[in-house]
């Protein structure tokens, strides 16, 4: 049996909002950029603001993808589309800034939460979108600490989990982080995917209340960022670099 998608003429402020987080993770990433990577200030990425900045986008890109599969009509190509594109950002990582390297980062999170999400639809569709939010957001609470070897609550630890768990780097994807891993963007799927499924959950809470005829407010230019986010995403790091690669002659 066929799991129907929300059909609907566009939600333009989906776009804008997207658009919105884009181009704050540009200036992020060229701050990254000049601070961390040229050095001007290696420790820029852990001052409390800058990591508040850096959650608030990577938090609005993920509801937002959640929120977004409601109306493809395609979920699992998406999701290989997308999955696909954060191993390519891997590969170039790689070749090119190997002290940056990105393994599993937000386009993986994201290809991953819709082909998951995608294959659960006919029973995730079977909880009231309330209680599905409210689920989501008490799991990713409880999990957020995966990584880093314990259940709790956000930083309250509770449960400290066995090491054999975080024995292998291939389960580091699944949020089982191992001993010498690192990722310059690195998401998991635990407590990442819970996140997502909030998303997901959210836009259907938003059209049970009839809110939805709210998001056909339309911000033209935004929103056409918007819709071509995943280009945008793929192009603007790498052009980034080469600027600042020559404003700091490294060319």
């Amino acid at each position: 049996m066929k799991t129907k998608t929300i059909s609907s003429a566009r939600y333009n402020l989906i776009d804008v909002i997207r658009a919105v987080a884009i181009i704050s993770m540009i200036a992020y990433h060229l701050c990254y950029d000049i601070f961390v990577v040229f050095e001007v200030d290696p420790s820029f990425d852990k001052y409390p603001l800058i990591l508040l900045w850096e959650r608030s986008i990577c938090f609005t890109f993920i509801i937002i993808s959640g929120i977004s599969l409601n109306f493809s009509r395609h979920p699992f190509k998406r999701g290989i589309i997308v999955n696909l594109c954060g191993f390519a950002v891997t590969a170039l990582t790689l070749l090119f800034m190997p002290s940056q390297q990105i393994w599993f980062g937000i386009l993986n999170l994201i290809g991953c939460g819709m082909l998951l999400t995608a294959a659960l639809r006919r029973w995730l569709d079977r909880l009231h979108p309330a209680l599905g939010m409210a689920l989501s957001l008490t799991l990713y609470a409880l999990t957020v600490g995966v990584p880093y070897r314990y259940i709790g609550v956000f930083s309250l630890r509770l449960i400290e989990l066995p090491a054999f768990l975080y024995g292998s780097k291939y389960l580091s994807f699944i949020g089982f982080m191992s001993d010498g891993f690192f990722s310059a963007d690195f998401f998991p799927l635990i407590p990442w995917l819970f996140l997502f499924l909030f998303g997901y959950y959210l836009w259907r809470w938003i059209r049970l209340r009839g809110w939805d005829p709210l998001f056909r407010f339309n911000i033209p230019a935004l929103s056409f960022i918007g819709r071509h986010s995943l280009v945008i995403y793929l192009i603007h790091q790498p052009l980034l670099y080469v600027l600042c690669a020559l404003i700091f002659g490294h060319f």
